[in-house]
């Protein structure tokens, strides 16, 4: 069974950096995708990035420019740059099979003055 800690969320000022990271253990295979998640307070959860198996990345419109994703071996990082008041929220990490899914506990990133 797979779980997945996170870590690295904190307060930051607008224009600030933040990297999170996710650890994966159990039986994760290297064609799983990996992934982050934010869900804002009354607001639906949406995607933020993805990363492939193969390496084939997906970004948000929304953080394209500013994060980047990565990962090695059974952990993925999200590198945010540029942080908005906007980017303010939960952030999970979801590691995906072909007939499972999985996501971490959630870390809270606030952006703000």
């Amino acid at each position: 069974q797979v779980q997945l800690v996170e870590s690295g969320g904190g307060l930051v000022q607008p224009g600030g950096s933040l990297r999170l990271s996710c650890a994966a253990s159990g039986s994760i295979f290297n064609i799983y995708n990996m992934g982050w998640y934010r869900q804002a307070p009354g607001k639906q959860r949406e995607l933020v990035a993805r990363i492939s198996s193969v390496g084939v990345i997906n970004y948000a419109d929304s953080v394209k420019g500013r994060f980047t994703i990565s990962r090695d071996n059974a952990k993925v990082y999200l590198q945010m740059n540029s942080l908005k008041p906007e980017d303010t929220a939960v952030y999970y990490c979801n590691v995906a099979g072909p007939q499972s899914v999985y996501w971490g506990q959630g870390t809270q990133v606030t952006v703000s003055s």
